[in-house]
């Protein structure tokens, strides 16, 4: 691949931030079809606020979706996979996929 069609990429700045895509990798990733805030929060390693943040942007883009409800006594924030966010996520890979390739391919 040549160094122009390489800068024709369009790697999603969405998905390109490190924190977005370790959140939609982690969900891609997960057995469940939903993970709760707090699990995202401790195995991620961010603040409820950095967090926070990050969803609202995958949220306000249709990558993920967050319900709210009680359980018990205690406040629960899911976070969902949507498609638009599995198919940016592996677009982004693919695009990944090309920039490797095209380095392997000049050694």
């Amino acid at each position: 691949m040549s160094r122009k069609a390489i800068g024709e990429l369009g790697l999603d700045k969405l998905v390109h931030e490190r924190a977005r895509l370790m959140i939609l990798t982690y969900l891609a990733s997960s057995s469940e079809p939903e993970t709760g805030f707090t699990e995202l929060r401790d195995e991620l390693g961010f603040t409820a606020g950095n967090l926070s943040t990050q969803l609202r942007v995958l949220e306000e883009a249709g990558y993920v979706a967050l319900h709210k409800e009680f359980r018990g006594a205690r406040p629960y924030t899911g976070v969902r996979l949507e498609p638009a966010g599995k198919k940016a996520l592996e677009e982004y890979l693919k695009e990944l996929e090309i920039i490797v390739a095209s380095l392997k391919s000049t050694r």
